[in-house]
């Protein structure tokens, strides 16, 4: 078993798909065929079932993953600590979020206090996130509630309070708090960028007993200005609110709220940059709990 049939086989895991592996690695698609075919045969088990032109992990290949990417976490640690006793360990810090909000204001704090810092940061749904978190392609990522995940570590940044927006001069403006039941057949504003964020309101709704009325889904950069336009109402977290200044009430039945964590591979060794970027990152939420709550 070489490491170069483990990578082949951890790309093809990840593309479940051969051809897109192939095109990834950079080599012949009958190539890429064959060194799975014989790491299978040396192993005495099929890892993938055949699903057309896709691949999907057998249970074997499932238990090969979670070792594979070990080794290779592995590996990265070892190199890590060879570059930290040369003093060549890189200041990049690589980072992806789910909702650019998730480090508004923060990114600007960090930077001041640390101006050589080297941030890249990506936009991806949460499931891609801890994909590239385990493949080592980000060092940190941020999304919604905390995952399962017995190879990811999660930290909850926050419960932020969500809140109802209503129209400028609506019959229901004024009042300080409302029942979701009560807006349930007005049109609703929805984000188009955030999958998650989509499906926790929508479950949201169905909780008080309907299915949101979607007439708008933009992304966050036009929200603002769909709802000031007074074309439906929207469910946003009360930072959001104030960030943007837009007017909003209570919700008095379910006091919804949505959380914000953080993401890392557990037992990775963090280059020093990202590690002080980790711990920044969960005490600016500690110490800004005021921003994200109601009261």
């Amino acid at each position: 078993m070489e490491l170069l049939q483990l990578k082949y086989f951890q790309t093809a895991a990840y593309t479940e798909h051969i051809s897109k592996a192939a095109r990834q690695l950079n080599i012949a698609q009958p190539s890429l065929s064959l060194t799975i075919k014989r790491l299978e045969n040396e192993l005495g088990t099929s890892l993938f079932i055949r699903k057309g032109r896709n691949i999907q992990l057998s249970a074997s290949g499932q238990i090969l993953l979670r070792h594979v990417d070990r080794i290779f976490m592995e590996l990265e640690n070892a190199q890590k600590e060879i570059q930290s006793e040369e003093q060549l360990i890189s200041s990049t810090i690589r980072i992806s979020i789910s909702n650019p909000r998730f480090l508004s204001k923060l990114i600007t704090e960090y930077i001041n206090q640390f101006p050589a810092a080297n941030v890249h940061q990506g936009i991806k749904m949460k499931s891609d996130i801890i994909s590239c978190l385990k493949k080592g392609e980000i060092d940190l990522g941020i999304a919604g509630h905390p995952t399962e995940d017995e190879e990811i570590e999660s930290c909850l940044l926050v419960d932020e309070d969500i809140v109802l927006v209503l129209p400028i001069n609506h019959r229901l403006s004024g009042k300080t708090e409302l029942s979701l039941t009560e807006v349930a057949q007005e049109p609703f504003i929805s984000l188009a960028d955030n999958e998650e964020y989509s499906a926790f309101i929508k479950n949201l709704c169905e909780q008080a007993g309907f299915v949101p009325n979607s007439i708008f889904e933009v992304d966050s950069y036009l929200l603002s200005e769909i709802i000031k336009m007074n074309q439906g109402v929207t469910l946003l977290p009360v930072s959001v609110c104030r960030q943007l200044q837009l007017d909003y009430i209570q919700i008095a039945d379910l006091s919804p709220t949505y959380s914000v964590s953080l993401f890392w591979v557990k037992n990775k060794l963090l280059s020093t940059s990202a590690g002080s970027f980790r711990d920044f990152i969960i005490r600016y939420y500690r110490d800004n709990q005021d921003m994200f709550k109601l009261h």
